[in-house]
Formats: C-alpha cells, sequence, structure tokens
C-alpha cells in the first residue's frame, strides 16, 4: 500500500523537516500593541503591516539596508512613461498550496482600491491593472510615476481563490468595524503561517516549509503577545517570559542595558509625529466654540504651533529620544531639507496674542484624541501639549485610548484635534504629499489627511512632482510644497522619534529604521 500525503500533510512534514535542521527555536515578542487584524490591506498602521509582512509579501521587497530588492516580482521595467511591466515569481505556494499567478496580483490591487481599503493612497494613482499572461503584469498610472517600484513595498498580495472561497473579497474595515474570515485567517506566501489568532491575546506563527526564498534565521515559532503596561512589558523581558520587546519604555533603558540578560537596540526611526486640527468642519464636533471653526484661522494654528514647548517635550518627556522637526517627514526620507528645518519660536506671549487677533482672549475648550499604545509615550505627549496650550488659555479636553479604538475613531474623522505618526512607506516625501497633505478626494489621496487640511496649489504641485524624473527639478518642487504648508500651518509636526528595542542576550535580530520586524532575521544562539 502506497501512502499518498494530503497537502496539510506534506505542508507539515516540511515544516517538520525544516524545523529538525534549525532546532526548532522560539522567539516570544512582547508589543504595546496588537496588529488590529490579519487583514493585510485593512489598516494602513506600521504594527499591522509589520506583523502582517510576514505571512503575506509585495511584488517589490526591501532588504536589510531598506534598498529594494525582488519579492514576488522578479524584475520590473517602465514600457513607456505611464506604464510599467512586472515580471511575476514562478514556483511560488500560498500557504494553502496554490499557486501564486498575476490573477492574485490583479486581485489584490481591486481588493485594496475597493470599498473599505485602508490601503488607497498606494493604489490612487493607478489607472489599471493588466494581466499579461500567468506571470507578467502591467500597470498603467494616472500620469507618469518614476518611484512606482517603491510604492509597492508594504502593498501585499492575497490569494484570490482563498478570499472567494472565504468570503473575504473585501477588506475588512476599520473605520465600520466590519470583519470577515481576513481578520482571523491568514493565506499568504510569506516566510511564516498564521498558526492561531487571538486578537488582543496572542497570535502565533510558525516557520513555511514550503517557502520559496531563504529565511536567515532559525527561529521556526514565533509568539506575538501584546502587554499594553510599559512595567509588565520590561519585567516580561527580564524575567524572560519574552525575548523581545518594542518599545522599550524610555526610562527603563538604562536599566534593561545594564541588568546583563538583555539589550537595548535604538536608532533613528523614519517616523514624524504631528498634530492635525479639522480644518473642514464650519463647527468643531468638539468644542465650545459654536457656530465656527478656530482652526480655518491661520491664526489660530499658528498660536497652538508657538505654544508647544518642543523642547520641553524633548528633554522630559522623551528623555531626549527625539528630534524636534519643523517638517513633515525627517532624516532619511527623499526630500528633506535641513535647511528647511526650523521650527517657529516656542512663544507663550506671542501665542496668546495670536488668539486676542484671533477672536478668542480668553481661549476655548478643545476636545483632543490620542493613543496610548502605539508611539513612543503618545500619551504622555499629548498630556504636555494639554499644559502648554493651558497657559494660553486653551482648555484640552483629552481623550487618549488604546489605539483599537483610537484608530477606526479618527480614520473616518470623528475628531477635532488628533496626534499621528507616519512613516513615508516609498522613504520619499511625495508619500506624505499624497497621503496626509492633499485634499481629500474619493479615490484616496488625502486618505490620512484626517483633519482635511486643503491646498490646491499644493495639490498641483504634488502631481508635479510625482511625474518629475529630474532629481534636480523634483527636489526643487518638493521644497516649494513643504514652504507652502509650512506657511499654511496645515499641521503642527512635533517630532522624528527613536526606535528602542529591548531584546533578550541569546537572540539575533534585524532592527530597521522603518520599525518593521522581520522574523526571517532572527536567531536564536
Amino acid at each position: 500500500m502506497m501512502f499518498k500525503p494530503t497537502l496539510g500533510a506534506a505542508l507539515v512534514s516540511a515544516a517538520f523537516l525544516s524545523a529538525g535542521l534549525v532546532q526548532a527555536q522560539t522567539v516570544r515578542i512582547g508589543n504595546q500593541g496588537d496588529a488590529l487584524s490579519m487583514d493585510p490591506h485593512s489598516l494602513n498602521e506600521t504594527t499591522q503591516l509589520s506583523v502582517t509582512g510576514n505571512v503575506y509579501e509585495p511584488l517589490v521587497a526591501r532588504d536589510k539596508n531598506l534598498a529594494l530588492t525582488p519579492g514576488l516580482a522578479t524584475s520590473w521595467k517602465q514600457m513607456s512613461p505611464n506604464v510599467w511591466r512586472f515580471e511575476l515569481r514562478k514556483g511560488v505556494l500560498f500557504h494553502d498550496g496554490t499557486p501564486f499567478t498575476a490573477d492574485d496580483v490583479v486581485f489584490s490591487f481591486a481588493r485594496g482600491s475597493g470599498e473599505g481599503s485602508d490601503m488607497k493612497s498606494y493604489t490612487n494613482d493607478i489607472k489599471e491593472v493588466r494581466k499579461v499572461d500567468s506571470h507578467t503584469v502591467e500597470f498603467e498610472t494616472k500620469a507618469p510615476f518614476p518611484i512606482l517600484p517603491e510604492v509597492f513595498t508594504l502593498f501585499y498580495i492575497m490569494s484570490k481563490d482563498w478570499s472567494e472561497k472565504n468570503q473575504a473579497t473585501r477588506p475588512v474595515d476599520r473605520r465600520k468595524g466590519i470583519e470577515n474570515a481576513a481578520s482571523f485567517k491568514a493565506n499568504g506566501t510569506g516566510p511564516y503561517r498564521l498558526r492561531e489568532r487571538q486578537p488582543n491575546v496572542k497570535t502565533t506563527f510558525v516557520r513555511n516549509g514550503n517557502y520559496w526564498g531563504k529565511i536567515e534565521g532559525n527561529v521556526v515559532n514565533v509568539e506575538y503577545t501584546p502587554i499594553g503596561n510599559d512595567a509588565t512589558r520590561v519585567a516580561a523581558l527580564l524575567s524572560g517570559q519574552v525575548d523581545v520587546i518594542e518599545p522599550v519604555p524610555l526610562q527603563d533603558v538604562a536599566r534593561i542595558a545594564s541588568g546583563g540578560k538583555a539589550r537595548v537596540l535604538q536608532g533613528p526611526e523614519l517616523r514624524t509625529i504631528f498634530l492635525g486640527m479639522d480644518q473642514k468642519r464650519d463647527e468643531l464636533l468638539y468644542s465650545n466654540v459654536k457656530g465656527k471653526n478656530p482652526f480655518k484661522d491661520k491664526r489660530v494654528r499658528q498660536a497652538f504651533y508657538q505654544a508647544i514647548d518642543i523642547n520641553g517635550i524633548q528633554k522630559t518627556v522623551m528623555r531626549g529620544a527625539s528630534r524636534p522637526t519643523a517638517l513633515m517627514v525627517g532624516p532619511g526620507i527623499n526630500g528633506f531639507d535641513e535647511g528647511m528645518n526650523k521650527r517657529l519660536p516656542y512663544d507663550t506671549e506671542a501665542a496668546k496674542k495670536l488668539l486676542v487677533e484671533a477672536g478668542y482672549p480668553n481661549g476655548f475648550e478643545v476636545g483632543m484624541n490620542c493613543p496610548n499604545d502605539r508611539y513612543v509615550n503618545d500619551s504622555n505627549i499629548c498630556q504636555a501639549v494639554a499644559a502648554n496650550l493651558a497657559r494660553i488659555g486653551v482648555k484640552v479636553n483629552l481623550q487618549a485610548e488604546t489605539k483599537g479604538t483610537y484608530f477606526p475613531k479618527v480614520l473616518k474623522r470623528d475628531t477635532s484635534f488628533y496626534l499621528l505618526g507616519w512613516t513615508p512607506s516609498t522613504y520619499d516625501a511625495h508619500n506624505v504629499l499624497n497621503a496626509l497633505l492633499h485634499c481629500v478626494d474619493d479615490k484616496g489621496a488625502g486618505q490620512f489627511n484626517l483633519g482635511a487640511y486643503c491646498n490646491p496649489k499644493l495639490d498641483e504641485l504634488t502631481a508635479k512632482i510625482q511625474s518629475e524624473t529630474d532629481k534636480g527639478k523634483r527636489n526643487a518642487l518638493i521644497k516649494e510644497a513643504f514652504a507652502m504648508h509650512a506657511d499654511d500651518i496645515g499641521h503642527l509636526p512635533l517630532h522624528q522619534q527613536a526606535l528602542a528595542w529591548g531584546v533578550s542576550n541569546n537572540v539575533e535580530l534585524v532592527q530597521l529604521a522603518d520599525n518593521i520586524m522581520p522574523f526571517r532575521y532572527m536567531r536564536v544562539k
């Protein structure tokens, strides 16, 4: 009698063979927050994209140096100013054993640009995605787009067949609280498979023994646990209950580093933390000012800006682990210009005068939304801002909450004043101009412009930046656009935060400046 293994048995066997070779090592990760869904198109947020990026893959990936490298596409070239052709990798299987083809790419981009998707800013400049043959696709853009491959690095490909069978052809809509099978199950092509999903408790992954590429590390199992309390997270690392924590509370960096059991990996992050204001509504949703919107007045926005003691926040809240900024991008992002990075002076008296000129001599009240488990010391930053604004007569009613409720609220623009962080996925200023600063439209531009700041002249510059191929001319346009936004005081940039990961001495991993944590590089000694 011949034993004919089922596909599932074959995958398990492959995993065990792989496990035998690498000694079945396990890494346990404790993060301040959970990935809110396993759906790769449901939330454009680094934690979620980092976690799901171990299961799903993009056409174009990044290596340890953040340089572009082939992913599910082996090559790409520009056929004409508006058309790119991507050759797809052959022999790749999804975790359920079905082959990866051009149909999955066409489907994924249609899904990611459709209703409920949080990834529309990645697709809004694409006119059409065409299947040329089983392993070739073409992208036609609305205008020349020389950095299109960079746009794809965090846009993950799903199985068309699996999505249809599991009624998951539309993304999980975080704004509406709509869930489907893709929230709790996953079927990617990546180096790790989802084993079990317990939202806000624990998510476990197992090495994909059938993976097409090289897994440099030796880790077979990964346990990902959200630990929101700072002290509990640090204690878990020092006691050996977890092997990696992110982030390390700034006040505990020295204690962990000197404890002998773990080390702290620190480095600059590409993320900029900023404040946004509702500049669209005629009356704020959360304010005691009735019949008008104070934030429509530039003098009010400037008063808020100059009332914020950013150096005090850097010293006291961030313990030196931040870089105050006047721009919406920082070093490492193409288009950053140090010569422009000059903040308006912190000046409480000038801020008070501006409020008087704007018609608010006694200040006013406004609600503020802030996460307490997403960015480094996020709620403490908001508390400091609220205290600063109190000095000019503005009473801030702060609502600090877990990102699980914060994001659905602010993403549907149910806010008057909010804190957000942003890492441009392309490492290029166009991403910020398109996603954060562009007037909001129904195609995906301005999808994360949650206060609906709008300057049509800036949008015209953004369109020129997208299609300009001359680097010098392009950077001059970027400079002009950021100068325009700064003059408008469209947002209130605060700082770039620093990365701080706590890592057990028996674990090796790679820390990237975009705060993505690939399991494939992890090694247990």
